[in-house]
C-alpha cells in the first residue's frame, strides 16, 4: 500500500480534488460563510495568513520571531518572509487534497510566486508519498455583490453586546427596534460598521486584489460570482465554478 492511502485526512464527499482555490471578495459579500461550506464540503482547511503569522510567532518559529521583529521596527514585511510561513503552511497533511486561501495571495507579487512553486516541486506534504492535490494551479473565484447592497449588509449591521445575536436592521431587523431580542439589551454598532470606514475599506480591498485579480484572469483561471443570491445559490454556483476552471485547467 502507497504511503499516502494510509494518510488519515477525510476523504470529500464528491471524489472532487479541490486542490489550491483562492476566494476573493470585498468586505460583506459572505466569502467567510461561503468558505466554511466549502471547508466542510471537501474536508480541506482555510488557510489564512493572520492565523498563520499568529501561530509562528505564539510557537516562536524562526520565520514568526523575523516577522515581529520588522514589525516592532516599523519595517515592511517583504513578501518573500511572508511566502516562507505559508510554504510552510501548506506543506502540512490537512493541505494535501488542497486549500482556500484566505488573504493571500495579496499582492501580484506573492501570486507569481506561488504560481511557480505549484508548477515546479510544488509542497512536499508530510505523510504523503504524492500529494492528491499535486501541483494544480490556483483557480479563483470572486463574490461579487453591488456596492450600496454591501452597504446596507456592513451599516444596518447590530449586535447584542451579551449575546452577541447579530442583526440587520435592513433585512434582520429585531422585534424592538434598538433592542436585542434576547435579553432586551440595547443593540451597538460596531465603530468599523461605519459609511465612512466601509469606504476607505473598500477602496484598499480594490487597489490590493485588482492586480491579482487580473493575473488569474489573463489565465484563464478566474470565474465571478453572483453573491446576491441565497446561500445555498451561492454556494452551487461557486462549486461548479471550480469544478469547471478544474477540468479546464488539467
Amino acid at each position: 500500500m502507497a504511503e499516502h492511502e494510509l494518510n488519515q485526512t477525510p476523504a470529500p464527499v464528491d471524489g472532487f480534488i479541490p486542490g489550491p482555490v483562492l476566494l476573493l471578495g470585498a468586505p460583506g459579500v459572505g466569502k467567510g460563510t461561503q468558505a466554511q461550506i466549502l471547508m466542510d464540503l471537501w474536508g480541506i482547511p482555510q488557510i489564512s495568513t493572520g492565523d498563520i503569522i499568529r501561530e509562528n510567532i505564539k510557537l516562536g518559529t524562526p520565520v514568526g520571531l523575523e516577522f515581529q521583529d520588522l514589525v516592532a521596527q516599523g519595517i515592511f514585511v517583504p513578501d518573500e518572509l511572508v511566502n516562507r510561513m505559508v510554504a510552510l503552511r501548506l506543506s502540512q497533511p490537512d493541505a494535501a487534497r488542497g486549500y482556500i486561501l484566505d488573504g493571500y495571495p495579496r499582492t501580484l507579487g506573492q501570486a507569481e510566486w506561488l504560481d511557480e512553486q505549484l508548477a515546479g516541486d510544488g509542497f512536499p506534504v508530510e505523510g504523503w508519498e504524492v500529494s492528491p492535490a499535486g501541483k494544480l494551479p490556483v483557480i479563483a473565484v470572486s463574490i461579487e455583490v453591488r456596492y450600496d447592497e454591501l452597504l446596507r449588509r456592513i451599516t444596518g449591521r447590530r449586535t447584542g453586546p451579551v449575546s452577541k445575536r447579530i442583526y440587520n436592521i435592513y433585512t434582520n431587523p429585531p422585534l424592538v427596534e434598538g433592542v436585542d431580542d434576547v435579553d432586551g439589551q440595547p443593540l451597538v454598532q460596531r465603530p468599523d460598521d461605519t459609511e465612512e470606514v466601509f469606504a476607505e475599506r473598500m477602496r484598499q480591498f480594490a487597489d490590493l486584489t485588482a492586480p491579482v485579480i487580473e493575473h488569474y484572469r489573463a489565465q484563464g483561471r478566474f470565474e465571478v460570482v453572483d453573491g446576491e443570491q441565497p446561500v445555498e445559490v451561492v454556494t452551487e454556483t461557486i462549486v461548479a465554478a471550480l469544478k469547471r476552471l478544474r477540468r479546464e485547467g488539467m
